[in-house]
């Protein structure tokens, strides 16, 4: 059987992995084993954490224009189904915006929303 010599292969995989696992705790750090568990879980979680982010972020922005909206007297649900019937196309991510930040404006969204309906 010939004999295989493995160059700087099994080094750089070794060093891109403990460079990856920078940081983390005893020897998950420092022995590669363990830190090859630690980096592969840790890329799973950054996966699923992506996409969940997505989802957190809708959440907090329909929650944010429900609060808007309880204060000028219109439920979230008929604010958005006025917008559409409006011809208005401003996405949530904006729409958070302008009722965190800019309630007159938000105010005239909510009017027309009304009189869309």
């Amino acid at each position: 059987m010939p004999r295989v010599k493995r160059g700087t292969g099994r080094r750089d995989y070794r060093k891109k992995t403990l460079r990856l696992a920078k940081g983390y705790f005893l020897t998950k750090s420092k022995l590669n084993r363990a830190a090859q568990e630690a980096v592969e879980k840790a890329l799973r979680y950054a996966f699923v954490g992506r996409r969940q982010k997505k989802r957190n972020f809708r959440a907090l922005w329909i929650i944010r224009i429900g609060a808007s909206c309880r204060m000028a007297n219109i439920s979230y649900s008929k604010f958005m189904g006025g917008m559409k019937k409006a011809g208005i196309e401003l996405n949530r991510k904006v729409l958070a915006d302008i009722a965190l930040n800019d309630e007159a404006t938000f105010n005239t969204l909510v009017e027309k929303a009304r009189a869309a309906l």
